[in-house]
């Protein structure tokens, strides 16, 4: 048997992209700042819109303003980084440490937004199938309350994922072919044995993702019910629209997560795990303000009047200017 050097890594080579002709780079580097841009601006927007407007303080735009600051927390822990590898000649160093938060940081905003899509629907389960009940019941400290518990929830889960992925060893291989510090590709470099945790991990993600499903699948089988038993078409069109936005955010967040994280390390394509992982963590968090507003008369209204008390403010300082003039 052949030895071989067991010297621990103090840091990762994260490759990304790297493969690509320069022509590629450029664009890619392109279209992911583009995509980062536009969702800080929609989903900081959504923010000062839902604070700023009375008629938003509601608690489906209360979950949905901090489905935002998860979005953002998202995009802005991933899409720097990924800019940064695409810069970067040889891939970029990252401290091991530096992985360990990322992954840290990663893990929280995917845990929790997952809980947090779960009492989303809740909520609209309580709006649809008990309307008479949904005052008294989702209450100012209620909604604090699941919003807490989603944060603790995705806390808890990314402490005990990131302590049992880097408790592993690393040894002579440090080059992650990502452009992030993500669980498949870090699996692969590990010189320990990691079928015991590895399973721990898949496990604890598998979990996260299917339990918050399944509160999903029935809380709108419960809606589907209540919608089948309204009495006109009207009534029934307009309150599925009420949902449609959360199931599309639930089916591409939920869909995306499952592809890659639903499996094991073995016979995966970090190729494919690369696409997927750019729909989540870059496509998704730039979709959903989009998908929320688009199909949203509340917000859209509320848009209109942000913009009319905008514009009346800017009309009556250029007359004021006039005036001192």
């Amino acid at each position: 048997m052949t030895e071989r050097n067991v010297t621990q890594v103090t840091e990762f080579i994260l490759v990304g992209f790297a493969h690509q002709p320069v022509p590629g780079i450029v664009g890619l580097f392109l279209v992911f700042l583009s995509l980062y841009l536009l969702a800080l601006l929609g989903n900081v927007g959504m923010m000062g819109l839902i604070q700023l407007d009375p008629r938003l303080h509601t608690p489906m735009y209360f979950f949905l303003s901090h489905l935002s600051l998860l979005d953002t927390c998202y995009a802005s822990v991933i899409v720097p980084q990924i800019l940064a590898t695409l810069m970067s000649d040889d891939g970029l160093a990252v401290s091991y440490w530096g992985c360990a938060a990322q992954f840290f940081l990663f893990t929280v905003c995917a845990g929790t937004e997952c809980y947090l899509l779960a009492v989303m629907a809740y909520d609209r389960y309580m709006a649809v199938g008990n309307p008479l009940l949904y005052v008294s019941a989702m209450t100012r400290g209620t909604c604090v309350a699941l919003v807490a518990g989603a944060y603790a929830g995705g806390l808890v889960g990314a402490t005990l994922r990131t302590a049992l992925t880097f408790t592993l060893s690393f040894c002579d291989a440090n080059r992650i072919d990502f452009f992030f510090c993500d669980l498949p590709p870090l699996l692969k470099l590990t010189c320990s044995d990691p079928s015991i945790r590895e399973k721990v991990i898949i496990f604890l993600g598998n979990f996260v993702i299917l339990a918050n499903g399944l509160v999903i699948l029935v809380s709108y089988l419960f809606i589907a019910r209540a919608i089948l038993h309204r009495r006109t078409a009207g009534g029934r069109a307009k309150t599925f629209s009420t949902c449609a936005s959360h199931l599309t955010a639930v089916g591409l967040f939920f869909g995306t997560l499952a592809l890659t994280y639903l499996r094991g390390s073995s016979g995966k394509s970090l190729e494919g795990d690369k696409v997927v992982s750019v729909l989540y963590s870059v496509v998704i968090p730039a979709l959903n303000p989009l998908i929320y507003s688009l199909r949203n008369g509340q917000v859209k209204a509320a848009l209109h009047r942000a913009l009319l008390r905008l514009r009346l403010a800017l009309g009556l300082q250029t007359r004021e200017g006039g005036f001192s003039s």
